[in-house]
C-alpha cells in the first residue's frame, strides 16, 4: 500500500459540454467510496495562452493516501471514459497517477511556458507514474503539470455543479451574488462585477458548473456560499488553487517579451494612447532597449479610461500576456505621472493680446504693439490620474490575475 499518491486528469472536457473540475469531483467520491483518503484537492490553472485550451486551461490533482494507486488508477480510467466528452473534435484527456510528487518544475514551465507531449512522458517515465491518453493524448500535459504543481501562493475555490445534462439557464438568485459579494469582499472576490452589473461567478456555457465561489480561506468561501440561494446542486467540491496568484508572469525587460507567454515588465510611456476600431485602446511603453505595444481591449470597459489618461513620460509597470505582438494588458502600477506641461504663445505685455510667431526660432511678437519675446508661456495641466494600482474589472480578469484585492503584488526594485 502507497501511503501517498496523485492522481491527475485534464483535457476531459469542451465547448459543446462537461467540466474537468465535475469529473474530478466525481472522482474524489468513488475514491473515497473505495476506502482511499483524500488529502487535498488541487485546480491547477496552466498558461493561459495555450491555443488549444478549452477555456480556462484548467487540470485537476487530487491528492489520496490509503490505497493501491494501480485501483485508483482503474477508477479514474472508469470515470474519464463515462464523463469525459470524447466525441468532441478537441478533447485529447490524459490521466496520471503518479505514486511520488512530481518535479515542481515541469509544473512552472507549464503554467508560465509551454510543454510539450514527448516532455510530459519523459517525466512520467522516469519517475514511475501511471499514465493513460485518451485519442491524442495532450491532456497528458496538464495532467502531468498537475501532479507536479507546488504552490507558493494559493487561494481556494468552491463549485457547485448542476447535472451535466441540464443545457437550460442556470437558477440562481442574482441578488444573492451580489450580497454575497458585499458581505465577505475582500475575502472573496469576483463572484459579481459591481461596476458593470453583471454576474462573474458562472460561465455561459453549457457545462456542469452552476457557480463557484473564490476567496483567501475555506471558512471565507463557505461563508459566502451561505448567502448564495439557487436550484439544488446535485455536488459540490472545494479546490485549492493557483487562480489568482500572478503565476503565470515572468519577471523580464521590454526586449526580452515573447509571443504566448505573460510578463511583469516596466518602462515609460512613448505615445499618447489612441482608441481604435472596437473600442480598443493603445500606446507605446518603452525602455532603454526596446518598445511594446500595449492594448487594453474593449471587455476591460472602464479601465480603458485610466489608459487613456497616462501620457508621454509616465513611468510604468504592467502585466499582462504578450499576444500577437502586444501585451494584453491585466494590470497596470503607475510609480509616477508628472504634471503635463506644455507652452504656447504668450500673451502680450502692453496690450494682452496673444503674440505671434516671429518666424521659426525667432520668438514671439505682437502685431500690434511689435513687442518681442523670446520665452513661450507654460502652461500646466494636473493629472486625473495618480500612482497606483490599477486592474481590469471582475468581468475581464483571467483566472490566474491576482485581484488588487488581496494586495500581495511584488515590491519593485
Amino acid at each position: 500500500m502507497v501511503s501517498f499518491m496523485r492522481i491527475a486528469i485534464d483535457d476531459t472536457d469542451s465547448p459543446e459540454g462537461m467540466c474537468t473540475t465535475y469529473l474530478g469531483a466525481v472522482l474524489v467520491r468513488r475514491l473515497e467510496d473505495a476506502g482511499y483518503t483524500i488529502t487535498d484537492r488541487l485546480l491547477v490553472r496552466l498558461n493561459p495562452n495555450v491555443k488549444w485550451k478549452t477555456r480556462g486551461n484548467a487540470a485537476v490533482c487530487i491528492e489520496a493516501e490509503g490505497g493501491e494507486p494501480e485501483r485508483a488508477f482503474a477508477i479514474a480510467c472508469d470515470a474519464v471514459d463515462e464523463f469525459a466528452d470524447l466525441g468532441a473534435e478537441n478533447t485529447h484527456p490524459g490521466l496520471v497517477v503518479a505514486p511520488t510528487l512530481l518535479p515542481p518544475d515541469f509544473y512552472q514551465k507549464a503554467v508560465t511556458g509551454f510543454c510539450t507531449l514527448e516532455e510530459a512522458e519523459a517525466v512520467l517515465r522516469r519517475h514511475g507514474a501511471l499514465y493513460r491518453g485518451w485519442k491524442l493524448g495532450r491532456g497528458l500535459i496538464g495532467a502531468t503539470a498537475a501532479a507536479s504543481a507546488d504552490f507558493t501562493d494559493w487561494t481556494y475555490e468552491l463549485l457547485a455543479y448542476r447535472d451535466p445534462s441540464e443545457r437550460g439557464d442556470r437558477e440562481v438568485e442574482r441578488e444573492s451574488l451580489f450580497t454575497s459579494e458585499e458581505k465577505t469582499f475582500p475575502h472573496t472576490w469576483d463572484t459579481v462585477d459591481r461596476a458593470n452589473d453583471c454576474i462573474v461567478c458562472f460561465p455561459n456555457t453549457p457545462d456542469p458548473v452552476l457557480f463557484g465561489i473564490r476567496g483567501e480561506s475555506p471558512e471565507w468561501v463557505l461563508r459566502a456560499r451561505s448567502f448564495v440561494i439557487s436550484e439544488e446542486p446535485v455536488m459540490e467540491e472545494m479546490f485549492r488553487t493557483n487562480q489568482g496568484t500572478d503565476a503565470h508572469l515572468i519577471d523580464a525587460s521590454l526586449a526580452g517579451v515573447e509571443e504566448g507567454l505573460s510578463y511583469r515588465v516596466m518602462g515609460t510611456v512613448a505615445t499618447t494612447p489612441s482608441t481604435g476600431q472596437g473600442g480598443h485602446v493603445t500606446f507605446e511603453l518603452e525602455d532603454a532597449d526596446a518598445r511594446v505595444t500595449c492594448m487594453a481591449y474593449e471587455p476591460t470597459k472602464g479601465f480603458r479610461d485610466m489608459v487613456r489618461s497616462l501620457a508621454p513620460g509616465d513611468e510604468l509597470l504592467v502585466t499582462g500576456s504578450y499576444k500577437n505582438g502586444s501585451i494584453n494588458l491585466e494590470k497596470i502600477r503607475i510609480i509616477t505621472c508628472p504634471p503635463i506641461v506644455t507652452t504656447r504663445p504668450p500673451l502680450c505685455p502692453e496690450c494682452g493680446r496673444r503674440m505671434k510667431s516671429d518666424g521659426k526660432n525667432k520668438g514671439w511678437k505682437c502685431r500690434r504693439c511689435k513687442t518681442h519675446t523670446n520665452t513661450p508661456e507654460t502652461v500646466t495641466t494636473e493629472r486625473t490620474i495618480t500612482p497606483g494600482w490599477y486592474e481590469v474589472p471582475p468581468s475581464a480578469r483571467r483566472h490566474l490575475a491576482r485581484p488588487l484585492c488581496r494586495r500581495k503584488e511584488p515590491k519593485l526594485q
